[in-house]
């Protein structure tokens, strides 16, 4: 059985290949290892002197990530690092390992299938499971936690802001007013509340009425967001020239963080448009080779459903 079978089914795989240009001879990040997918076929398809570094904060992760490319490149296993960690760290990390430049680089940042279809993990609303939703295992934050302790305002800017869920403040209502009689403790009863805090016509809606509130969560507990962007500009940083960055994005929180950081690296002046000639100095740092992201086809959506959503936006450092 396939690792992909298994674990996670990489996204828009040939279009990541293709445009991280992984031909050439270099050393390539993949900055959210998951399953290995991506750096197994980045680690097969690039020159035999090239080296393929790949983090992540989930030891599961690194375990299956191992164990598929000592499977699918034998021979080439030994060009590939793991590390445990979080890639808002990526620089840190490897510089510990020597590394200061590399050519090419890429961010999935969505959730794993694993970790998505493995209940005991908590991240989903199909199974009954006992709140948890951590990347990391060793981590102290749960959606427990979450659920539990944060008070009322706190859980409505979540699902607001993280979630974009319009009727935070009755779901958040709900929580609390629940959690009087007893601690929420499992995924099947936090899904129980969302459905009865929101009216009988958006539970018709597609989709499926607890996911932006998972979401949220899951945000909150994994700090998803808070060092996104500082990580985007730290990972373009390690680029040596012609160096490429790929993003893959899976929601707009996150998308509208990586498109941002990218167009202010692409212009970074900041003269009045009616200024005659720049004069803050600034220059360009990437140029975006993406006018609109590459979504995935509809043979890639077909074989696997979650990448309806994915969005990849690439640049090269100028």
């Amino acid at each position: 059985m396939s690792g992909d079978s298994v674990y996670h089914v990489p996204i828009m795989l040939s279009e990541v290949i293709e445009a991280l240009k992984v031909e050439r001879s270099g050393i390539f990040l993949d900055m959210t290892l998951g399953g290995g997918g991506h750096s197994s076929a980045i680690l097969s398809s690039t020159a035999d002197d090239s080296k393929v570094y790949g983090i992540d904060r989930d030891g599961d992760a690194i375990a299956e990530a191992t164990r598929r490319i000592n499977a699918e490149n034998p021979k080439r296993a030994h060009a590939f690092t793991a590390i445990r960690g979080n890639f808002f760290s990526a620089k840190q990390l490897l510089a510990e390992r020597g590394v200061t430049e590399v050519d090419g680089i890429l961010a999935d940042l969505g959730v794993s299938s694993h970790q998505l279809d493995t209940p005991e993990r908590g991240f989903s609303h199909r199974y009954e499971a006992r709140l948890d939703m951590r990347l990391d295992k060793d981590a102290t934050l749960t959606a427990y936690d979450v659920v539990n302790g944060y008070g009322e305002a706190e859980l409505v800017r979540i699902i607001r802001d993280y979630g974009e869920e319009k009727f935070a403040c009755s779901i958040a209502r709900s929580i609390v007013k629940r959690r009087e009689s007893k601690p929420v403790e499992t995924t099947t009863e936090l899904v129980e509340i969302i459905k009865g805090a929101m009216p009988a016509k958006a539970l018709r809606e597609k989709g499926h009425p607890a996911s932006r509130t998972f979401q949220a969560i899951r945000i909150e507990v994994n700090s998803e967001l808070d060092g996104l962007e500082q990580a985007m500009r730290d990972a373009v940083g390690l680029l040596r020239k012609d160096g490429i960055i790929a993003v893959i994005t899976f929601h707009s929180l996150e998308d509208r963080i990586v498109k941002n950081v990218f167009r202010e690296l692409q212009n970074p002046c900041t003269c009045s448009p009616h200024a005659p000639i720049c004069t803050c100095g600034k220059m360009p740092e990437i140029e975006i080779l993406t006018r609109k992201p590459i979504v995935a086809d509809g043979a890639e959506l077909e074989r696997n459903p979650r990448a309806r959503s994915a969005k990849l936006r690439v640049a090269k450092k100028l």
